[in-house]
């Protein structure tokens, strides 16, 4: 069983949570709680894998073995019942060049395309660098958590949007959802023809009582590029490695395509193998780690009812990342980020980055030895102490 409470130094790897600290946030003595990634190491089968691939002196150009694709299916089809063909798997290097190329490939530039803040700050990015227009469909706080706005979604399909770019489960808010709230997605898609771009990176990193649907397993009719990797859910984010899968053959050929023009690989030997191992053999370590996840957001919840009640949590039902309402300190964004850094000396993701509907908010990255956690609350409530004293 993986030692979840291991403090590993990460400040020798060229992290980019920990070396770009001095970058992001101005000084090199904040704990980082920022970009996702964990501070956990992989499943043994991964380190393994890896280091068995590199007793080999070759690494030449690599092939995606039919191996890897079995281990991905057999996946997706025992966690998430979701049947997927070889044949509609495109391998991709990471998710973001993944989301830039479907959009290429399936949109126009000014095609308009639909966005649900507060999100990844990618999602933007990727819409606004390829020339299309953004159509903002903000989710909106209800029964203290975030909904769809599904009234506004179909006042911009209406407008002609061409795609729309789901983030399931959410990231910064944590929702995973409904079964119900996905159909109605689907029938806005389906009247308005409407391509939808699901994101579904945190699908395996679910806690109790919730459950991930994909997207593409409840309909035929509609046209999904659903995006899903390893990478989160196994730590291996550095490796880069992604698929997009879509059951429309027409656009698999187009996205090959985009790739084919840009002449960028997938096919590093290393992510190849890091893929199928964590596939293959990460189950068990997946069910502790979010079993380790789990009591730490509890007991995250529980300090900021305890010690900082002015600060709502709001309830992650997946993904690693909390979203810290602190709207009721009646401070300016710039106020609350120089706060968090110079005075608690911890370093998150400002709300503002996911959006303007994200003024006033935080992102905390829980996925860190406990102790480490709880020192940093612990450093929140101390620099709000003096603040209050003052």
């Amino acid at each position: 069983m993986t030692n979840f409470d291991q403090i590993i130094d990460r400040t020798t790897s060229d992290s980019v949570k920990y070396d770009a600290r001095k970058a992001v946030f101005g000084r090199e003595d904040v704990t980082p709680l920022w970009v996702a990634d964990m501070d956990f190491p992989v499943p043994d089968a991964v380190s393994k894998a890896l280091i068995e691939r590199a007793k080999h002196p070759v690494f030449g150009y690599t092939l995606h073995s039919d191996s890897m694709f079995e281990a991905m299916q057999d996946w997706f089809l025992k966690r998430h019942n979701w049947v997927i063909a070889q044949k509609e798997i495109i391998m991709c290097p990471g998710v973001v060049p993944s989301m830039h190329a479907a959009i290429l490939a399936l949109s126009e530039p000014g095609d308009k395309v639909i966005v649900q803040p507060p999100v990844y700050p990618p999602f933007f990015s990727a819409v606004t660098e390829t020339k299309r227009e953004l159509l903002l469909n903000p989710l909106v706080i209800k029964d203290k958590q975030y909904q769809i706005d599904f009234d506004h979604l179909e006042q911009c399909a209406a407008q002609g949007a061409k795609l729309l770019l789901l983030c399931s489960p959410h990231n910064p808010v944590g929702r995973v959802w409904l079964n119900e709230e996905l159909e109605k997605l689907l029938d806005i898609a389906r009247r308005y023809d409407l391509i939808i771009i699901s994101d579904e990176i945190h699908a395996d990193l679910v806690f109790p009582h919730y459950q991930h649907t994909a997207l593409a397993t409840l309909t035929d009719d509609v046209s999904i590029v659903s995006v899903v990797s390893p990478s989160k859910t196994f730590n291996i984010a550095g490796l880069g490695l992604s698929c997009l899968v879509s059951k429309n053959i027409e656009h698999r050929k187009a996205i090959k395509k985009v790739f084919e023009e840009w002449h960028m690989s997938a096919c590093n030997p290393f992510s190849i193998v890091a893929f199928e191992a964590a596939y293959r053999n990460g189950a068990d370590w997946l069910d502790d780690l979010m079993e380790y996840l789990a009591q730490t957001k509890l007991d995250v919840e529980a300090f900021f009812e305890k010690n900082l009640p002015a600060i709502k949590v709001f309830e992650a039902q997946g993904t690693y990342l909390l979203w810290l309402d602190c709207r009721s300190l009646n401070m300016t964004d710039s106020e609350l980020k120089s706060f968090f850094i110079d005075k608690a000396k911890l370093g998150l993701n400002t709300g503002l980055s996911f959006g303007e509907s994200g003024s006033g908010f935080m992102r905390l990255n829980i996925a860190a030895p406990r102790v480490v956690i709880m020192k940093a609350l612990n450093d929140l409530k101390l620099a709000f102490d003096k603040r209050t004293s003052v």
